[in-house]
């Protein structure tokens, strides 16, 4: 899944992933957190871009929970899922 973040100052790699395990695990408790097998696969922070990869059948779970993302710290932030595919090779080609 391809991230774009949308933010007043960059965030890093490891806050960023903090940030998505924090509203999974709220949203879905820790026993539906691990069932979403979420990895950061690609980071960019200064084009402010993620790739991060999730079981299929969790796509849905892991939208909702970024979209639940406003806030990093105290500065405003939005999160959006720009691509979903199948293959992380595809998504580096689009």
């Amino acid at each position: 899944m391809a991230v774009e973040i949308d933010a007043e100052a960059p965030i890093s790699s490891q806050e960023f992933m903090n940030m998505v395990w924090d509203v999974v695990t709220k949203l879905y408790g820790e026993y539906g957190a691990s069932k979403t097998g979420l990895t950061l696969i690609d980071y960019n922070g200064e084009k402010q871009f993620a790739i991060i990869r999730c079981m299929l059948a969790a796509v849905d779970m892991v939208r909702a929970s970024l979209a639940l993302i406003t806030k990093a710290g105290n500065k405003p932030l939005a999160l959006h899922v720009t691509l979903v595919s199948g293959t992380i090779k595809s998504l580096h080609k689009k």
